[in-house]
């Protein structure tokens, strides 16, 4: 057993002990399966209420990977791809699932990398509106389109892979973009509880559900056993959906264990309030790194904290912390990252900041 305190991730433990508790006093009841069951009904019609889109649909499905492709797959069709952040997650850490489905992503520029004096800046990993109009603009300029890729969705992620933030106007003025060439927009809310409880945002859930076409929220990171609800906002397009979920290997057949699970997550704000836990204790993180000395490698409002060490401290770290590896910073030092959630106790930080 591996008896390092865990900062690796955010789907390092298990479930919150009330889902635990639902789970077990329900263990024997016998429910329909594949989202037809009262727990399914129960949880969509609790997130379409938050959400304020009654006309939405929701779908349960069991994992990050799996909603990305299934929900680019129902957007587009086979000749689309869809426009993401050189950074954003499908370009970078999906091991060419989207590809594998047949779709290419289109990258744009992620902005925010220049590096100032202190840290990258709090945009860092986002794209700009100004940047999908150009490269679709530029796209329906080329008389040889037809011989090309349709950019046909874009993509984003709340967080981004940064932990940053989009503003509500950034995500407007992105919504206007799409309108203007009628394309959807779909934003991957695998952290979305924690960019919602962020102290410095003026995003709501009410604002996601209103510039997304589609959204999911995210279970696996927030506090569930595993699963994300996907939210079209103004109902599916896809005539038959349950099919196209299916063969993304995406539907649970024990459907009500995804339906129980989000029915208590959206039960006395349970998901919002577990997110602040995390952003509190990450706020804390930050405060301890930079009294010890640390440097901050970028302005992260969220639960991931990135922070620049030295290759000897990142060793004798290892042997009591676990971490993720960002990226080499420079020959001696290395961009590690501490992800808080929904479990992180104020004695696991400090245990933490001890070990720093």
């Amino acid at each position: 057993m591996d008896n390092r305190i865990s900062f690796s991730s955010d789907y390092t433990k298990g479930a919150h002990p009330q889902i635990l508790k639902r789970l077990t006093e329900t263990n024997f009841e016998r429910i329909d399966g594949y989202g037809t069951d009262e727990y399914c009904k129960s949880a969509a019609d609790k997130i379409k209420k938050v959400c304020g889109c009654p006309d939405g649909e929701v779908f349960f499905l069991v994992g990050g990977t799996q909603t990305n492709q299934t929900i680019i797959d129902m957007l587009l069709q086979p000749y689309e791809g869809i426009v993401a952040a050189e950074t954003g997650h499908i370009a970078a850490h999906e091991a060419g699932a989207i590809e594998h489905a047949g779709h290419k992503v289109l990258t744009v520029p992620a902005h925010g990398e220049e590096k100032d004096t202190e840290n990258y800046g709090s945009d860092v990993g986002k794209i700009s509106a100004e940047d999908v109009d150009k490269l679709i603009s530029t796209f329906y300029g080329d008389a040889n389109h037809e011989h090309m890729v349709f950019p046909g969705a874009v993509y984003i992620s709340h967080p981004t892979e940064y932990g940053t933030l989009y503003t509500k106007k950034e995500l407007e003025n992105i919504s206007g973009v799409c309108k203007k060439y009628n394309i959807p927009l779909f934003i991957d809310g695998a952290r979305l509880g924690y960019g919602l409880m962020s102290k410095r945002t003026d995003v709501t859930i009410e604002d996601i559900a209103k510039y997304a076409d589609v959204f999911y929220i995210g279970g696996t990171k927030v506090g569930a056993l595993f699963g994300e609800a996907v939210v079209f906002t103004k109902g599916v397009t896809t005539k038959h959906p349950i099919p196209v979920i299916k063969h993304h290997g995406a539907l649970l057949a024990k459907g009500w264990l995804l339906g129980l699970q989000f029915d208590t997550l959206f039960t006395d704000n349970l998901y919002f309030e577990i997110s602040k836990k995390a952003i509190e204790a990450a706020e804390l993180l930050k405060e301890g790194l930079k009294s010890k000395g640390y440097k901050i490698f970028l302005d992260s409002p969220t639960n991931q904290q990135f922070v620049v060490v030295s290759n000897d401290k990142l060793e004798e770290l290892s042997k009591n912390v676990r971490f993720g590896f960002w990226e080499k910073y420079d020959d001696d030092h290395t961009v590690i990252r501490f992800a808080t959630d929904w479990a992180t106790e104020k004695a696991d930080v400090e245990k933490l900041l001890n070990y720093l």
